[in-house]
């Protein structure tokens, strides 16, 4: 069936036409005109998503750099959960690098693998503490010496406490790089290279928003809501997903499904509703 004319959900959940795929082309794209097609994702996708934020609440660079090291193999929902408790009890690194283990870890339980977690937050507690009088290092060499800080969580502490660009290459953002054919590339450090090629680094950090946003939302893992996609006309995936636009758009997640975000607390701008505390219903 023809996209042309699917009604996709373009800005603050509003529906649009979308164009048709170009499915004439034969040969093979070229290396310019792969890079005008990315950075018109980027374009097309910064009107749809003019309010792409991260998803983790934070009040400080301290409280963003614990949330993102909790956020591995769970919900940032789950950790915006969790995180009000911890950081009412330990809000400085002084405090965590002080805590009794077996504490830490009954109040980050929720969000899985809490051992190691608790071992990784309170060690990089210890080191801000001990290395950097109690605040956190803006410098991607300094953070990735902090246990649990690989690139993706510097980049994202970087990139929204610091100003400072960073692509932030999670599990989302290399589903789509790959799907768009912007790389070829399975490794994050070598996806990260290649993209940081195409755009200009002072798109990298929003780049990072609304590639992660687009894949939470519409572009699934396992099914695409490609019938209610407002880029389907840039994309050489289209039709991996539900084409069909009824089914499609019952696909959409979060405040384009006209259901709660991930944060409790989100920044002002944003259409969606809050995300309900633990044990609220919604």
């Amino acid at each position: 069936m023809s996209a042309e004319g699917n009604s996709a959900v373009g800005e603050h959940g509003v529906s649009k036409r979308v164009k048709a795929p170009n499915r004439k082309a034969s040969k093979p794209e070229s290396r310019l005109a792969m890079v005008r097609r990315a950075r018109k994702i980027n374009r097309e996708l910064a009107e749809v998503f003019p309010y792409a934020h991260p998803e983790l609440d934070f009040r400080n660079p301290f409280e963003l750099l614990v949330a993102t090291v909790l956020s591995a193999q769970t919900t940032d929902l789950r950790v915006n959960q969790t995180t009000p408790a911890l950081f009412a009890k330990y809000p400085t690194p002084e405090d965590l690098a002080a805590a009794v283990p077996e504490e830490v870890e009954e109040l980050i339980r929720p969000t899985g693998f809490f051992r190691a977690k608790t071992k990784s937050i309170m060690g990089l507690a210890t080191a801000l503490r001990d290395d950097f009088g109690g605040e956190v290092p803006g410098r991607l060499d300094d953070l990735v010496k902090l246990p649990g800080v690989g690139r993706k969580t510097a980049f994202v502490v970087l990139g929204n406490a610091f100003g400072v660009p960073g692509i932030t290459v999670d599990t989302h953002f290399m589903r789509l790089a790959r799907r768009w054919k912007w790389t070829d590339q399975e490794d994050p450090v070598k996806i990260e290279a290649e993209i940081a090629e195409i755009f200009p680094k002072s798109e990298w950090t929003m780049l990072s928003h609304r590639v992660i946003f687009h894949g939470r939302r519409i572009c699934h893992a396992r099914k695409p809501a490609c019938g209610a996609c407002p880029i389907t006309h840039l994309c050489p995936s289209y039709g991996e997903g539900e084409t069909d636009p009824e089914k499609a758009r019952k696909l959409l997640k979060y405040e384009m499904g006209g259901l709660p975000g991930q944060r409790l607390n989100p920044p002002p701008g944003y259409p969606g509703r809050p995300a309900p505390p633990p044990g609220a219903s919604d």
